[in-house]
């Protein structure tokens, strides 16, 4: 059912108290006057500047009533005519008694018609005996088409306000910034697209990541994500060759307007491995490689000491992510978040957070990929790695002599020194054991060694950082073997 289809159904309920959380106040009485059109009622609407004006005749009558709230009600509860009285500044006033005792009696029909009561706002909340009266309306939120006007519309207001200059669009970018608007209402989607087309008068790819932001900056009101602007380039990760094939297979189907018929988009993927061997550049990597945001969700910023709210933290941060989908949604050393999911250490809040990731995990629509990193698997709740959980579960281990060489290569390269004046062979034959987080602080180390003793990086000098150092899968060789004994047979090698 359509919007007008199901306020029609309320009005002629003859719904006593009627909520709807929204900024867009033209459309609401829009849709009321459209609403008008199948069910007869007087149409009202009040604020504290204007007072109380009938509005659906041709033209909007004078306000015959004074704006105080109190004197409103009054007159509601005396019109002698069945109406719809839009409110659009009463729930300031909603915790005072006398104004709830005067709402409670009009939507309880006592010695008055049976009006139809809208209460309109970016956010109401009713008194429990309130409450108990009202139906929450929640308009939809503008689809394709919608959307697709409304930047035709903003391009049409720039022609006008640039002297007849026209906007230039490409056509696959005007699909993309559509795509991207969706989750947001009219005013918050104008106000995005007509920032990206009032900035240069074009409508171009180079808007999306803009957009992004904007959007991010909008819809993370919770404080819980985090946008990584940096996202690392998939061509800059060394390794990881089956990793980078697997999502480059499923760009097209994550990325495009409709799947192809039989297959669903990917939904995420775990990443599991030796620490330090750059599974955090992977999780950067993914959404460069499928083209779209990253958002990082940090577990730690979630608990709560108070009962419930840790719960609604994670609800709120999943929202927010959903409502900037497609993206790449980041869960770092997930199982810090979820360690005590076996006992009730912690009042069973690990317990209700891991079941309600679960489910929306399990149930979730939108194009939103999850990527999890974890270092212990031992950590982890078996309910989170059964097999459907995630689409793959990639073990990144630690970097064979080729990848050894393709890190030394980067991080030389990073520090502005030429890679071809290193015997990279040599150095990766003698990194064995070294995870790309090492390698790159043994470079580190070797430069303030050079550079104390007055003299340029040579392959000597770093070959003495690199026997100086214990790598972790020395210091640790127990557990990284028992993560590479659990991980073999289980899942799938990144490279």
């Amino acid at each position: 059912m359509s919007d007008l289809q199901d306020l029609t159904a309320l009005i002629r309920s003859n719904t006593a108290l009627i909520v709807i959380e929204t900024r867009d106040e033209a459309r609401v009485v829009e849709l009321f006057r459209q609403a008008l059109m199948n069910v007869w009622r007087t149409l009202h609407r009040w604020s504290i500047t204007e007072g109380l004006r009938r509005i659906d005749l041709d033209r909007e009558d004078e306000a015959d009533v004074a704006p105080d709230i109190s004197t409103t009600l009054q007159a509601i509860r005396d019109a002698d005519q069945r109406g719809i009285y839009l409110l659009f500044d009463a729930h300031p006033y909603l915790g005072y008694a006398s104004t709830q005792r005067q709402l409670r009696e009009i939507a309880q029909r006592r010695d008055c018609e049976p009006h139809v009561l809208v209460l309109v706002g970016h956010q109401v909340e009713l008194p429990a005996d309130l409450d108990s009266l009202a139906v929450r309306f929640a308009p939809r939120l503008p689809d394709a088409n919608a959307l697709l006007k409304l930047v035709r519309e903003e391009a049409a207001n720039y022609m006008r306000e640039h002297g007849g200059r026209r906007v230039e669009s490409d056509a696959e970018a005007v699909g993309q910034i559509v795509r991207n608007l969706r989750g947001l209402d009219l005013v918050d989607a104008r106000r995005i697209a007509r920032h990206l087309i009032f900035r240069d008068g074009a409508i171009g790819a180079d808007d999306l990541p803009e957009l992004a932001k904007l959007k991010f900056e909008l819809l993370n009101r919770s404080g819980h994500l985090h946008y990584e602007y940096d996202s690392a380039r998939m061509n800059e990760v060394a390794g990881a060759r089956r990793l980078k094939r697997w999502v480059e297979q499923r760009r097209s189907v994550f990325t495009g307007a409709e799947p192809p018929p039989g297959l669903d988009p990917p939904k995420g993927m775990l990443l599991l491995g030796v620490q330090g061997c750059g599974k955090s550049m992977l999780a950067k990597a993914v959404a460069s490689g499928f083209g779209v945001p990253l958002l990082r969700l940090d577990f730690g910023t979630l608990y709560d000491k108070f009962h419930g709210e840790t719960e609604k933290n994670l609800r709120a941060a999943l929202a927010s992510a959903e409502q900037l989908a497609p993206a790449v949604l980041w869960i770092d050393e997930i199982e810090k978040g979820l360690a005590s999911g076996g006992g009730d250490g912690d009042g069973g809040v690990s317990r209700r957070v891991l079941g309600y990731l679960l489910t929306w995990m399990a149930e979730r629509k939108s194009r939103l990929f999850l990527v999890a990193t974890a270092n212990q698997i031992e950590a982890l709740p078996p309910e989170l790695l059964r097999k459907g959980r995630f689409d793959e579960i990639f073990f990144v281990d630690l970097p064979v002599a080729e990848v050894r060489e393709a890190l030394f290569a980067t991080h030389l390269r990073k520090r502005a020194l030429e890679p071809q004046q290193f015997d990279l062979p040599a150095l990766a034959a003698a990194s064995e054991g070294f995870s790309g987080a090492e390698i790159e602080q043994a470079i580190v180390a070797a430069l303030y060694a050079a550079h104390a003793a007055g003299a340029p990086l040579s392959d000597f000098v770093l070959r003495g950082e690199l026997k100086q150092t214990r790598p972790l899968s020395v210091t640790m060789a127990e557990q990284v073997e028992a993560l590479r004994e659990w991980a073999r047979g289980r899942t799938v090698a990144a490279d």
